[in-house]
């Protein structure tokens, strides 16, 4: 049986707005990243760099969430948990200060309620040990993933990173 001219016509434009409505949902879902939480995200990382440069632990620490992850370089286990990471980078011994932090910010995606940074860091350190001071630098990719919490902050939820070996300066 053949369908009239009418009838094809009715299922073209029933079709039709099937799939636009489906098309404009899932545009909805996925909104684009505002410029203001670009702008809020751009300012967590650095106050990030800013934290470390200024030795102070509380301040790096107050930018991830408290189930942070940090996925260091060369096949490190994952660190989970702010207890972790205060043991991974601030340990009783030895003590190491940062002299140098540079962050370039490639990429900032995302949506309203989660977030995406690529780019590229430099860092420069000092380790003294039993009254012997190292100075050792490097640099790498990271990526990190941030969330915005319920009061509108955006915080780090899982930082990665990878660089060659540390290089001791000689």
């Amino acid at each position: 049986m053949r369908q009239s001219s009418s009838a094809r016509l009715t299922a073209f434009v029933a079709l039709s707005f099937v799939l636009v409505g489906s098309a404009s949902a899932r545009t909805d879902k996925h909104e684009t990243l505002a410029t203001v939480d670009a702008s809020a995200i751009r300012t967590v990382l650095d106050r990030y760099r800013i934290g470390w440069l200024a030795n102070d632990a509380d301040a790096v620490r107050s930018t991830f969430t408290k189930d942070a992850v940090l996925i260091p370089h060369h096949g490190v286990a994952p660190v989970v948990g702010m207890a972790a990471i205060h043991e991974f980078w601030w340990p009783a011994s030895p003590k190491t200060t940062i002299g140098r932090f540079v962050q370039i910010v490639d990429e900032i995606g995302g949506d309203g309620a989660l977030a995406y940074v690529r780019g590229r860091s430099e860092v420069a350190w000092s380790v003294e040990d039993q009254g012997k001071i190292q100075h050792w630098h490097n640099g790498g990719n990271f990526m990190a993933i941030l969330r915005k919490q319920a009061d509108g902050r955006w915080l780090m939820s899982h930082l990665i990173w990878d660089d060659p070996p540390n290089q001791l300066e000689q």
